[in-house]
């Protein structure tokens, strides 16, 4: 069978869930660039405590002495703290006493905030993850260093307690703390569509994002129901090895870019789902691409509503095979007044109208209904296994 040529907007059809807060926009914006419909239910908010004296204070003891390491590990935070430097008259300072210090920033929105600062990060590294820094620190030996560490949203306690166990001295940093979003109603409503299958990805960009996701789940009783969604067949999207570790302690296998980025994450989800998350079949003398809330007859994308795409999803899994009337009904997400055998043909009914064909759904009297292709064909042409996440 030739197969047609793919859509213009390669994830069109395909319904994604955004739970950032920083950068959020611009994510959706990449995302709704490639065809997808985005979802937008931040689960954090961050809290500034620069207020609270404990920034003050660390930045005073940066003044007080030389410091031989930065550790950054947010853009937002550092620059957050060169504001907050500023307003007391110490910021021309503190970047002084940086400059003459080896800086370490964390990913690419860190070492971007430490470049606009003036500031150089070391070339030697270009760490990933907190653990990655850790580990280069050690190897290296940090006895009697004095090392700036500014958070991301909590404290460090691990990471600093083995700095100084192995005879540093750390000056915390803390900037902002991360807190649940204000409102979870966008987030609750995220939860229920993950466990009604009825997104294909979730992106996230923190685990502060995902523990939190995973908190309001446990709250309203649906923990194992989304977790359960997230390991058979709703993509768990990560940013990088550190948003992806919550799900991965529950059995749950991500997909993340090879390097954390935001744009490496929305190619990731861009090669992947039109490959692994499409059932393509021919009927009665049509290509059809069934992908998330849509389906591509013959090249054209077409929006099938809820109730008509549950029945073609179903009918699509042994193409030429009679489903009845029975099971088809089971697949409906709702149900209005009147009886069983009405609420199916309704639902056909819509569907032939949004595929543009009523040949493509065979009724077979008494029995119930197939899609217009051999039984001999066999399953659907769709990959059941999901990709690994890259390393």
């Amino acid at each position: 069978m030739v197969r047609p040529s793919a859509p213009a907007d390669p994830l069109v059809g395909f319904t994604v869930g955004v739970t950032a807060t920083r950068r959020s926009e611009e994510l959706g914006a990449l995302l709704v660039g490639r065809g997808a419909r985005v979802i937008q239910a931040p689960a954090i908010r961050y809290v500034s405590i620069a207020e609270e004296g404990g920034l003050l204070d660390a930045t005073r003891a940066c003044l007080a002495a030389p410091v031989d390491d930065v550790v950054v590990t947010t853009g937002g935070g550092f620059r957050s703290w060169l504001t907050a430097a500023e307003g007391w008259g110490l910021a021309d300072a503190l970047l002084d006493r940086f400059s003459a210090a080896r800086v370490l920033a964390r990913g690419p929105g860190a070492r971007g905030a430490v470049h606009a600062a003036g500031l150089y990060p070391d070339d030697g590294l270009e760490p990933s993850t907190t653990r990655e820094i850790l580990d280069h620190l050690l190897r290296e030996g940090v006895r009697g260093r004095r090392i700036v560490v500014q958070p991301y949203g909590e404290p460090l306690g691990a990471f600093t307690a083995a700095l100084r166990d192995a005879g540093a001295e750390v000056i915390e940093a803390p900037v902002y703390r991360w807190r649940p979003a204000a409102d979870p109603a966008p987030l609750r409503r995220l939860i229920r569509l993950v466990v009604a299958r009825t997104v294909d990805a979730v992106a996230f960009t923190t685990a502060h994002g995902v523990r939190t996701m995973l908190d309001v789940a446990r709250r309203d009783g649906v923990e194992d129901a989304l977790l359960e969604a997230f390991r058979d067949s709703v993509i768990a999207a990560c940013v990088g090895p550190t948003a992806a570790a919550p799900l991965e302690a529950r059995g749950v296998l991500p997909l993340r870019p090879t390097a954390p980025r935001l744009g490496g994450l929305v190619r990731e989800l861009t090669a992947y789902l039109p490959e692994y998350a499409v059932i393509r079949v021919a009927a009665a003398g049509h290509h059809l691409e069934i992908r998330g809330h849509a389906a591509i007859v013959d090249g054209t994308p077409r929006q099938i509503p809820p109730a008509p795409m549950a029945l073609l999803k179903r009918l699509a899994v042994t193409p030429g095979a009679v489903v009845t009337r029975s099971e088809l009904l089971a697949r409906l997400p709702t149900r209005a007044s009147g009886s069983a055998e009405h609420a199916v043909e309704m639902a056909i009914t819509r569907l032939r109208q949004a595929l543009g064909s009523a040949q493509i759904i065979e009724t077979i009297v008494k029995r119930g209904y197939r899609l217009a292709t051999p039984a001999a064909a066999g399953p659907a042409a769709r990959a059941p296994a999901r990709r690994r996440a890259a390393s």
